[in-house]
């Protein structure tokens, strides 16, 4: 478990000279910011079933994150999930059955606690139309963001979503944020990095207020 210190520290340096995170690098496209849609949930456990069947007992834990695990947010149509691996960067023990499960590798970060991020899109794999949901699963997108053990952001990742969960205020100022920074975002036509940066003084507002009612 990593120490509170470091939970409430958030960690903005630049990559490496010479190095990139990107494995696939973004293409700029419309930032859709929806309703919260009650079916969210279903499409998470639909995912984490599919994770659940690839990796058995390598998934150390595994959540849904981000704002569609917020009843009543606005959020992109993107389920986000943490997985925690005994060692992200054993790719060969857990990134050859998520493929086959039909993600994809788009962001590999060894400065960053090890980070990887991995996509899910519509139709990756055949046998989603066989998932909860039925052919509708078709329609998920996800990213998997994959740490280790010690690493702190999963855990920022929940005291974030659990606080955005008790506080409506707190959760509406952060649509607001999220629409402000879409609109300006497809304006510009920015990719989705520019779109978080947009958003990150009211994130950060935020987390403060979450860190402190967690009593770190």
């Amino acid at each position: 478990m990593p120490r509170a210190r470091d939970i409430v520290t958030f960690v903005d340096d630049a990559p490496p000279a010479g190095s990139s995170p990107w494995v696939v690098e973004p293409v700029a496209a419309p930032i859709a910011v929806d309703e919260y849609d009650p079916a969210w949930p279903a499409h998470y456990e639909a995912l984490a079933t599919r994770i659940a069947g690839v990796l058995g007992a390598r998934v150390l834990a595994l959540q849904h994150v981000g704002s569609t695990s917020v009843p009543g947010l606005a959020a992109k149509p993107v389920i986000d999930m943490d997985l925690i691996v005994a060692d992200p960067a054993a790719e060969d023990a857990w990134l050859p059955g998520l493929e086959a499960a039909g993600f994809i590798l788009t962001v590999r970060e060894p400065w960053w606690y090890e980070h990887r991020c991995l996509r899910f899109e519509p139709g990756a794999a055949e046998s989603c139309a066989s998932e909860p949901g039925g052919s509708d699963a078709k329609a998920i997108r996800a990213n998997l963001h994959v740490f280790g053990p010690d690493s702190p952001e999963p855990w920022r990742h929940r005291i974030f979503r659990d606080h955005l969960r008790r506080e409506p205020a707190d959760r509406d100022l952060y649509a607001t944020a999220k629409r402000a920074a879409a609109r300006t975002s497809n304006a510009a036509g920015e990719v989705v990095m520019e779109y978080n940066a947009r958003k990150q003084a009211v994130l950060r507002e935020i987390y403060a207020r979450a860190f402190a009612a967690a009593g770190l």
